[in-house]
């Protein structure tokens, strides 16, 4: 009862009777001319209603009700009712008046049909506006926290898919390492610079971040290029901005799977490799398109599996299904497009 008496604040509970209190005083001390009268029945008929609501509420309703006990509901609210007309009529008869209903323009007596059926509206009536009223506010509350819940768990699956993108790169990056430091090569420093680099944009630049500017996802994708050609003698790899970006900003991470999808599964076996990396701008949407050459005998399922896998999960959770991805091959060459709208720095 405490935790659900207080899903709304005690304040709000106060104000609601206040001013239902406030409004039936005025309304029929000025309907009958007799305020007095008016603040006396008010008085014994809200100290019933309050309760009765309450009751209701917190005890009949998840009891019978939330577990679809109708019919002990119905036969609780009955007995509640009988209760409530009991003490309503008796204050009224030793408190107020012999004449226990005067708004009739008859003198009823205790217990007439007409006079319980009349008291018992009344009670419906104001269970009905707190009930309705206080459910309504329940639902909203609960609707934000469930809202809140997926998008935490949204945000988790995202953190999740975007940690699944480094450590087998980071991994063969450091073999490079390893092998080109067995050789003395003069190439270790600059890699290792390249690596801290593209270690320090994943784990520092782009942490808890939902965007980050286009510019510095393409700095990053350039420093992975560089990285990735030691592991390839003849490789060519452009990347093309047609269009102004200056002000995009995009998921970090998004694009970078399916680059490494590209030379992991492009060229002839592995030589003569060519990637192609464009970023334009159409209408609305910022188009990524990337096209590789690769084996037309290799079957095509084995190609872009989890890379592509990855990215559409992460497009589904940012854009729902406000987006565009297409895949196509065009003779020795596999072609993905992907289109998302675009987002701007303000």
């Amino acid at each position: 009862m405490k935790k659900i008496n207080f899903q709304i604040k005690l304040k709000y509970h106060l104000w609601f009777w206040i001013i239902y209190f406030l409004l039936n005083f005025l309304r029929w001390g000025a309907y009958f001319n007799d305020y007095s009268y008016s603040l006396k029945s008010n008085l014994i008929e809200f100290a019933l209603h309050i309760p009765l609501v309450y009751f209701n509420l917190f005890i009949l309703v998840p009891l019978f009700v939330l577990k679809s006990k109708y019919f002990k509901y119905t036969l609780s609210l009955i007995s509640s009712l009988s209760v409530v007309y009991l003490f309503k009529t008796g204050l009224t008869y030793f408190i107020i008046s012999k004449n226990i209903w005067p708004e009739a323009n008859r003198d009823y007596k205790p217990f007439e049909i007409n006079h319980i059926v009349a008291v018992c509206i009344g009670e419906l009536y104001v269970l009905a506006i707190a009930t309705s009223i206080y459910l309504m506010l329940t639902w909203l509350k609960e609707r934000e926290r469930n809202k809140s819940i997926l998008e935490n768990q949204n945000k988790i699956k995202l953190k999740y898919l975007k940690n699944q993108i480094q450590p087998h790169f980071f991994f063969n990056t450091l073999n490079n390492l390893y092998a080109l430091s067995l050789e003395s090569s003069n190439k270790v420093p600059d890699v290792i610079i390249k690596l801290s680099k593209l270690m320090e944009y994943v784990l520092y630049d782009i942490e808890n971040t939902k965007y980050v500017p286009l510019i510095n996802e393409i700095d990053y994708i350039q420093n992975y290029i560089e990285i990735e050609k030691l592991r390839f003698e003849n490789v060519e790899v452009s990347i093309n901005l047609e269009s102004n970006i200056d002000n995009i900003t995009v998921p970090p991470l998004l694009f970078i799977s399916l680059i490494e999808n590209a030379f992991k599964h492009g060229g002839l076996n592995n030589e003569n490799l060519k990637i192609k990396i464009n970023f334009r701008i159409i209408k609305s949407n910022l188009e990524f398109e990337i096209i590789n050459n690769f084996v037309i005998s290799q079957p095509v399922k084995s190609k872009k599996g989890i890379g592509l896998s990855n990215t559409k999960k992460r497009l589904k959770l940012i854009y729902k299904n406000d987006f565009i991805i297409t895949q196509m091959i065009k003779f020795n060459f596999y072609v993905i497009k992907i289109q998302i709208p675009l987002n701007n720095e303000d």
